[in-house]
């Protein structure tokens, strides 16, 4: 930890050290630090990751507290197993979001704004994600600088699909990364982007087999490390350029659609028949 006691600030509040913001997210995301290198996992129980509320809302947090913590130099984001990404939207969605309580609908929607601001404005180090398996909810992963897929991971959008509007970050990263057509064409068919697919698309930035994935993640940290760390802040703000901008300009509106269409239906959101079919495609 850096003394700032040597810079002669007298007062000076230190920033939350790992020690103590990893306790506060280990039901989340398994933390672990070498040289300046951390990697965040994703996992529920120590397993795949298993999408909830608690989770959703904790990942703007653990952006912020990550990016404010001076000894992290370099991020690798990944999951657990062989998924990067479960979880029933029979579950989550147990009933429509209309008839949630005013204070449930406001945290959710911050949770889910803040999420996508926070990681691409308060991460000011190099990124890179290793998905290591098919999932949802990939957004933040294509954010990153460098993503990196395992052979079956996949880049779907279902919202669209299972009766919503596709505006939570997901789509935005692929009509950047992939062009609008194709991406258009994905979102209103929930058309599956398998790794190989992602790749010639422009959407990841290398394909490999999952168990070279998390170790390829590090080499190219380590890589990163080498270089003197003005240069690696100044060439992750260069490279993070677009996406900050994207966020700023766009991600409000597609965001305020998503929940318009959620909560204006009135209906349970995902729609069950839709989610039937989506199951029977193997997207859950």
């Amino acid at each position: 930890m850096v003394d700032a006691s040597s810079f002669g600030w007298d007062g000076h509040v230190a920033p939350t050290p790992l020690e103590e913001y990893s306790r506060r997210y280990a039901d989340f995301f398994e933390m672990r630090r070498e040289d300046g290198i951390l990697e965040l996992r994703l996992h529920t129980d120590g397993g795949p990751y298993v999408h909830n509320w608690a989770a959703h809302n904790a990942w703007n947090r653990v952006w912020q507290d990550v990016g404010n913590d001076p000894e992290n130099h370099v991020l690798i984001i990944t999951g657990t197993g062989e998924t990067w990404f479960q979880g029933d939207p029979r579950q989550t969605w147990p009933k429509p979001l209309v008839e949630e309580s005013p204070d449930y609908i406001f945290q959710q929607t911050i949770d889910a704004w803040k999420l996508i601001e926070n990681f691409v404005n308060n991460i000011d180090i190099p990124t890179i994600a290793a998905v290591n398996g098919p999932g949802i909810h990939t957004e933040f992963a294509l954010m990153c600088d460098v993503t990196l897929a395992a052979e079956d991971a996949d880049f779907m959008d279902p919202h669209f699909m299972v009766g919503t509007a596709p505006g939570d970050g997901l789509a935005l990263a692929l009509q950047h990364l992939m062009g609008t057509k194709r991406a258009a064409y994905a979102i209103y068919g929930g058309t599956s982007i398998p790794a190989r697919k992602a790749l010639e698309y422009g959407l990841v930035s290398d394909v490999l087999p999952r168990e070279e994935l998390v170790p390829k993640a590090w080499q190219l940290a380590r890589d990163i490390m080498k270089r003197p760390r003005f240069a690696r802040w100044a060439t992750h703000n260069i490279l993070n350029r677009p996406w900050r901008k994207l966020v700023a300009e766009d991600f409000g509106f597609h965001f305020s659609q998503q929940s318009l269409a959620t909560v204006a239906s009135k209906a349970l959101i995902p729609d069950p028949d839709l989610v039937a079919d989506a199951r029977q495609r193997k997207v859950w």
